[in-house]
């Protein structure tokens, strides 16, 4: 048995031989030999992270709530990611069926992400040591998130003999083509790891088509090895409630103010800057909007970002709307989404977003969205209809498309019922399904190649 065996451990291995999960939609997809448990992977962010901190963003949304979503229909995960303390219990329950282990590679605090590379052969040691402690074929399956969980993944998929799905989440190549001035560019390594994942990945699944084109331009990433699952949204927590209105009674915001809202890390990636430019400019074009204007921005620095941590509330006092912006910290999911409803309209004028998990939140609660026409984005905002999408990043475009919140009163109301709509098309169980179906084409291809002479 290995260093640590928990009680969920053992609940979770009982419960895989239960004859119940054999009647779940998901689990019948796999076919004979069905994808009971996964190894899930993420190196450099804790699903147990507050997102909107450090490296915590969109990822950690992600990876939670798809492992929730494959537990409940009966596919068991056990997530791996480095401990950042030594507090930490070697194996943490997160739901029914889900099992976050923290991996001891390097020093728990003040690694960087860009120094995670030289801490992957022991993440990797760590991962090995748990999977000795079980029984042969324990783990079906490696499903790896980012490019340096995907190096581990690739080691351990070929050492247990198992298929390898791995979601890039950002591609340095894309990133790299899209910089925000003064952003510091992808490694070289980055973009080496990456090409090397695609090639001895089973699976590779992508956010939207675009970024499943965009694996096959820049990294050659064969079609048939790639497929287009669009992330989900809680939409029991993300929805409208009790309304505008009351969010804002909740949150001290002015009732008949325009807010348009920032969610999100603080780096220039997010271009969090380009709203307040906005914003400023709306108050030098119309003086009157000084007293009706409050541009919230709910977040904490990250990435390069981490480098002028004060920088925007600098560039607000510089623009002179320093008394128009409210900077507040990351929240929980329940407070983040009283922040989306008592919005007008989310902001997100990104340089790249693989999908843009924010302004699906953001549309599921009924608030409209003015994001750039990158990445994920067009598939997730509707232009014209669920809000608007803005070619490229200059301020002034972003200022006239939220000048017509302000000529237009019922704008936000009507945009923002479309908006919550549209967003019922993102529940994650639909995305649960559609990974599960991945997980049994890899499982499926690797025991084809096996059985064939040519394997």
């Amino acid at each position: 048995m290995s260093h640590y065996v928990s009680r969920l451990g053992q609940r979770m291995a009982a419960r895989s031989a239960s004859p119940q999960q054999s009647r779940s939609p998901l689990l019948r997809l796999a076919g004979p030999r069905r994808v009971r448990r996964v190894a899930m992977l993420s190196v450099h962010t804790s699903p147990l992270h507050q997102p909107g901190t450090g490296d915590a963003g969109g990822m950690n949304v992600y990876i939670v709530e798809l492992a929730r979503q494959l537990a409940a229909h009966g596919i068991e995960v056990e997530i791996f990611t480095r401990a950042t303390t030594g507090a930490l219990e070697p194996a943490v329950e997160l739901a029914p069926g889900v099992l976050v282990r923290h991996i001891d590679a390097g020093p728990y605090e003040g690694l960087s992400k860009e120094e995670l590379p030289a801490q992957l052969c022991a993440f990797t040691h760590g991962v090995m040591q748990v999977w000795a402690g079980h029984r042969p074929g324990y783990y079906d399956l490696v499903h790896s998130h980012y490019w340096l969980s995907g190096h581990v993944g690739w080691l351990a998929a070929q050492r247990w003999g198992v298929p390898l799905v791995h979601a890039m989440h950002t591609m340095a190549k894309v990133k790299n083509a899209a910089l925000a001035e003064g952003d510091t560019p992808e490694p070289a390594a980055r973009v080496i790891g990456e090409t090397q994942i695609v090639r001895a990945a089973d699976r590779l699944i992508a956010n939207t088509a675009e970024e499943a084109g965009e694996l096959a331009y820049h990294y050659e990433a064969p079609a048939e090895r790639v497929a287009v699952v669009h992330p989900g949204v809680n939409l029991d927590r993300f929805r409208q409630a009790d309304g505008r209105a009351a969010a804002r009674a909740r949150l001290g915001l002015p009732q008949d103010a325009l807010v348009p809202l920032f969610a999100g890390r603080i780096q220039p990636l997010k271009a969090p800057d380009v709203l307040l430019r906005a914003a400023a400019l709306l108050v030098d074009e119309d003086p009157s909007l000084r007293g009706r204007l409050v541009v919230p921005v709910v977040g904490g620095p990250s990435g390069s970002g981490l480098a002028k941590p004060e920088g925007l509330q600098k560039l607000a006092a510089r623009l002179g709307i320093a008394d128009l912006v409210l900077f507040r910290p990351p929240v929980g999911q329940e407070q983040l989404a009283d922040w989306y409803r008592a919005a007008s309209v989310l902001v997100m004028p990104s340089y790249s977003e693989s999908f843009g998990l924010v302004a699906a939140e953001a549309q599921a609660c009924g608030t409209p969205v003015v994001a750039a026409a990158v990445g994920g984005l067009p598939v997730v905002v509707r232009d014209g209809t669920s809000g608007y999408l803005v070619a490229g990043h200059d301020p002034a475009d972003y200022a006239r498309t939220l000048r017509r919140f302000v000529d237009d009163p019922h704008l936000a109301g009507r945009l923002g019922a479309a908006a919550a709509r549209h967003a019922q098309g993102f529940g994650w169980d639909a995305a649960a399904e559609a990974t599960a179906e991945v997980y049994a084409a890899a499982a499926q291809e690797r025991r084809r190649r096996l059985r064939s002479p040519h394997g």
